[in-house]
């Protein structure tokens, strides 16, 4: 047992290092602070209209604004010393320019949707730019291209995408509120990714700023750093302030359908049978089913869901028989089926039903698919899961809190992924991965208390998929950032620790991002938990 004063002497130490840490990083606030209205003496009003810090009765609305895991948004979460909310180029290049002199990190936020919550928390000091007010949007349906801000969110995109053509649209994610920024430089599937492959695959131009503030297009950042930010994960190489789309085609009527079976409907035999078929299915059909817990009809015993989606490019009298002819299995009438056009099968498909397509805009909707707290997962897989091994995965959606809100969906591959080349951009994950899996668990803000049981469990089935998904090393999906599988010291890191989630995510695509990062930030200025790292980080 430890004397007396040795417990006092460390109470001593943690309240002095807590007084010193506050201390520096008031200073390094008003230093901050004098930094940037240095920078703008001609129109002092421009840059402090766009500065919020603690003591601004704005600061936290602003902060909370597109937080949108509340895992992330508690008393003893690390808050920013400074948010900007920039409304010209000059102001996000005086933020870099003085968070690099006061050695203060910078969060980038465009959306709010990381996982983990790193563009808008951090261990250490730190800014954060919120791309709110660089949202603009141009289509142009001539050419079949468009502009986009990072700032945007994808429901505004395909909103001003419909308001010009009903057919055309862009290959992004389903859910509205996502930010542009964020979710391109993961590489970003959804309903169009087997017909035409990733949102990066779809790009064709970008406005960069660099690290000393330089603001590059395509041309004059080069090929090699135009490729690491279409998909080598956000926050490692600098800021993109806007990307030029190609847009492609779809036809005036979509079909959308939504199966569901139980246990006792045979869903084990249906999804193991799904495992084989949809990857191979036309490249005009995204397939998805959702495996989830709910309660039986039987004395009010919980039994298992098996939720099966597609959408079709094409009417239902074409779909029909071509699911007939595929999957017999499961038994699709017309009933289950809703022909749409293809902006009303962003809001089917996102959840937001009963609603106008104004819903697009709204920047705080909240979808019932995500809870307020959660934490997820991910997987590839390279060859079907045997029958035999999910009864074993169902007892584990058994085993949770019943407060605990858990879903396991199953995304279909196949179709133009198999035709992109797995070096075309950093995202890795294309021929040979049939499905991707990601693990869900979430819970309500009254059940916080149960956070570490939550998290404990979904680790825990995670380790039980370990032998049915790919191996050496075993993939995931940064744009599903999972902290789990590996983080950089909170200073420089070293390859060989950050190759330990790089591989993960990039396989041996890290090794030219890192070469990518060495050259355009040498300094290692650009960082988080998961950035990547160059060679041989300078310090000045």
């Amino acid at each position: 047992m430890k004397p007396p004063h040795f417990s006092m002497f460390l109470f001593i130490l943690v309240v002095l290092l807590s007084w010193s840490w506050a201390s520096t990083s008031a200073l390094a606030d008003d230093s901050f602070l004098r930094c940037l209205s240095s920078l703008h003496l001609e129109n002092y009003s421009s840059i402090t209209s766009v500065i919020y810090t603690i003591n601004n009765s704005s600061y936290s609305s602003i902060l909370e604004s597109s937080i949108q895991n509340l895992r992330f948004s508690t008393p003893t979460t690390p808050k920013p010393l400074v948010i900007v909310t920039p409304l010209h180029i000059s102001h996000i290049q005086a933020t870099i320019h003085c968070s690099r002199k006061f050695q203060l990190q910078i969060r980038t936020r465009s959306g709010g949707h990381d996982f983990e919550g790193l563009s808008y928390a951090s261990k250490v000091p730190f800014v954060i730019i919120d791309l709110v007010n660089f949202r603009s949007i141009d289509v142009d349906v001539e050419n079949k291209v468009a502009w986009v801000q990072s700032g945007a969110i994808l429901g505004e995109l395909y909103y001003k995408i419909a308001e010009k053509s009903k057919t055309l649209a862009f290959p992004g994610g389903i859910c509205p509120t996502v930010g542009i920024g964020g979710y391109f430089s993961g590489g970003g599937f959804g309903l169009l990714f087997r017909k035409y492959g990733l949102a990066v695959d779809n790009i064709i131009d970008a406005q960069f700023i660099d690290v000393n503030g330089g603001i590059l297009d395509r041309k004059s950042m080069g090929e090699d750093l135009f490729w690491a930010i279409r998909g080598g994960g956000g926050g490692s190489f600098g800021i993109v302030l806007a990307w030029k789309l190609k847009l492609v085609n779809v036809p005036a009527a979509v079909t959308a359908f939504t199966i569901s079976k139980t246990l006792e409907q045979n869903a084990t035999k249906l999804v193991h049978r799904w495992l084989y078929v949809a990857h191979k299915l036309p490249d005009d059909i995204f397939s998805t089913v959702f495996i989830t817990r709910v309660n039986s009809s039987q004395d009010g015993k919980m039994t298992i869901l098996a939720t099966f989606m597609s959408l079709f490019l094409g009417g239902i009298d074409e779909l029909i028989p071509l699911m007939q002819e595929q999957f017999p299995q499961l038994p699709l009438t017309k009933k289950d089926c809703t022909e749409m056009s293809w902006i009303e099968s962003v809001l089917y498909f996102g959840g937001i039903r009963n609603e106008s397509l104004d819903a697009l805009l709204d920047r705080s909707y909240k979808s019932n698919a995500l809870t307020p707290s959660f934490k997820m997962k991910s997987d590839y897989v390279n060859e079907p899961i045997p029958e035999f091994a999910f009864p074993g995965v169902w007892s584990k959606l058994y085993e949770i809190d019943q407060a605990g809100i858990v879903s396991i969906g199953f995304i279909a591959y196949g179709g133009r992924m198999d035709q992109i080349s797995e070096t075309a951009t950093p995202f890795p994950h294309r021929a040979g991965n049939l499905y991707k899996i990601v693990y869900t668990v979430g819970w309500q803000e009254e059940d916080n208390i149960k956070s570490e049981e939550f998290i404990g469990w979904i680790r825990n089935l995670y380790d039980h998929m370990s032998s049915f998904v790919s191996k050496s090393p075993r993939q995931a999906y940064v744009n599903y950032r999972d902290l789990d599988i590996g983080i950089n010291n909170e200073g420089n890191t070293s390859l060989a620790q950050a190759s330990v989630w790089g591989r993960k995510y990039f396989m041996n695509n890290f090794d030219r991002l890192v070469r990518v990062k060495t050259k355009i930030d040498p300094e290692n200025f650009f960082r988080h938990e998961q950035s990547i790292p160059p060679f041989l980080p300078l310090v000045k």
